[in-house]
């Protein structure tokens, strides 16, 4: 049974200059998640630029992660598309490969109404015998998975959870009451999917998060979870505090731009993205070099 609370980063490809993936790099981020303390590790996931990846890649890259991380993390597969066809071919995929679940992003772009959602969901649900989560993210997809279209496909076995990133900040209150005890007795996960209103997320009864920030604090970011998820709200809200500002440079261009030209500046990635994405502007490097030297991450 699927069971991961807390701390889950939305991991990043890494890519040389050319666009070729950087297996190495994706080896080493995978162990120094892991010796960070996080809970799992979401691949080829919007911010794993799932979208310019081409369906052998997207494929190889879960088996890869699977792999490596040879079951000391559980690996979420991000399985989404807005074919239903291909949701399920790769659903399927990630679950010949091992991985532990399916993060299954609402459609893009074609804009299906509730309906259509319940019936893209649960034919996934019904073909693919894995955990699955449902992600909702309507500023970049254009399609908001409504609280009682979650009720809905929660009474399906294997959709175990929700990544919500509605900017609705009466989202999760709604979605609890709609579910009702599903959300406490954990048979239903609800995890936030903005790390800017993450902490909150938390203290007020969400699980976990999937994190962009976590890429580059992971032991922070996980430090963050089990102190709100052991209701020690005052020190959770102080490691947010001093994040707030990394948090909020992480996304002064499309994720993943901002955090992958930080993991190059690191030194824990080459420097490759994929078009249409380009590099980061050159007006964003002072102030978030700034942030960096503050929180000790460069020198």
């Amino acid at each position: 049974m699927f069971k991961v609370k807390g701390s889950i980063v939305a991991l990043v490809t890494p890519m040389e200059k050319d666009g070729g993936i950087s297996w190495q790099s994706l080896f080493d981020l995978i162990d120094w998640h892991i010796d960070s303390g996080i809970s799992a590790i979401v691949v080829v996931g919007t911010t794993g630029e799932s979208a310019t990846l081409d369906i052998s890649e997207h494929v190889q890259i879960i088996e890869q992660s699977v792999q490596h991380s040879a079951g000391r993390v559980p690996i979420i597969a991000g399985t989404g598309a807005n074919s239903t066809k291909e949701a399920i071919y790769l659903t399927v995929a990630a679950k010949e490969a091992g991985a532990s679940a399916a993060l299954l992003v609402t459609p893009y772009y074609n804009r299906p109404t509730q309906k259509g959602l319940i019936k893209h969901y649960s034919e996934i649900a019904s073909e693919v015998d894995i955990p699955q989560i449902l992600y909702n993210v309507p500023t970049r997809t254009a399609c908001d998975l409504l609280p009682e279209t979650v009720a809905i496909l929660s009474s399906l076995e294997n959709i175990i959870g929700l990544k919500e990133a509605s900017p609705d900040t009466q989202r999760l209150s709604q979605l609890q009451k709609i579910l009702g005890t599903k959300s406490k007795d954990e048979s239903f996960f609800l995890y936030s999917g903005d790390d800017l209103t993450a902490c909150n997320f938390l203290i007020e009864g969400g699980h976990g998060i999937i994190s962009v920030t976590a890429n580059v604090v992971p032991k922070k970011i996980s430090e963050l979870c089990d102190l709100a998820l052991g209701r020690n709200f005052k020190e959770a809200k102080g490691i947010d505090a001093k994040l707030r500002k990394l948090h909020q440079a992480l996304f002064v261009e499309t994720s993943p731009i901002p955090v992958k030209w930080v993991l190059n500046k690191m030194g824990r990635i080459p420097p490759g993205i994929r078009l249409p994405l380009t590099n980061l502007d050159e007006d964003y490097i002072p102030e978030i070099e700034l942030i960096l030297n503050k929180l000790s991450l460069i020198n």
